[in-house]
């Protein structure tokens, strides 16, 4: 797809998910968990392909209302870490296709996200060791009690 075509095919995943799923959850009380939101949109499709940032910040406060994360965990790893992993799936994606300078982009941008914001909590997950995922628990854990 073109990168305009990508970006909005992936608005409207999320457009769905946040109607029939995410606002469903939240009215009923439930903890949501969500892999990817609007800062992976932020770092694949506007650092990473360059859609406009103010398109996006109007499209993604659309969507989303006032839905926002109370949490945010991003997990960097070394490159050497990611290919191995990407070579140890049965089913590869096209996000397992990019390019290495496509990926650092993506980092920095989640990077850049977390400095700017108490929310956003860092992991170096190159060692995808049961510590990590202990932390990780934890942290989850104490968040929602």
């Amino acid at each position: 797809f073109d990168k305009i075509t990508d970006y909005y095919l992936m608005n409207a995943a999320r457009n769905e998910h946040v109607k029939k799923t995410l606002l469903f959850a939240k009215k009923q009380k439930k903890i949501i968990i969500c892999d990817r939101f609007t800062d992976s949109t932020y770092a694949y499709q506007v650092v990473g392909n360059k859609i406009n940032s103010k398109i996006n910040f109007i499209n993604q406060n659309y969507i989303t209302g006032s839905l926002r994360p109370h949490l945010t965990l991003i997990l960097k790893s070394n490159f050497n870490s990611i290919y191995s992993r990407i070579k140890k799936r049965n089913k590869i994606n096209k996000f397992d296709k990019l390019k290495t300078d496509f990926y650092k982009k993506a980092q920095n941008a989640f990077l850049y996200l977390a400095k700017k914001n108490k929310r956003y909590l860092v992991f170096d997950s190159s060692k995808n060791t049961s510590e990590l995922e202990k932390t990780i628990l934890s942290v989850v854990l104490k968040k929602i009690n």
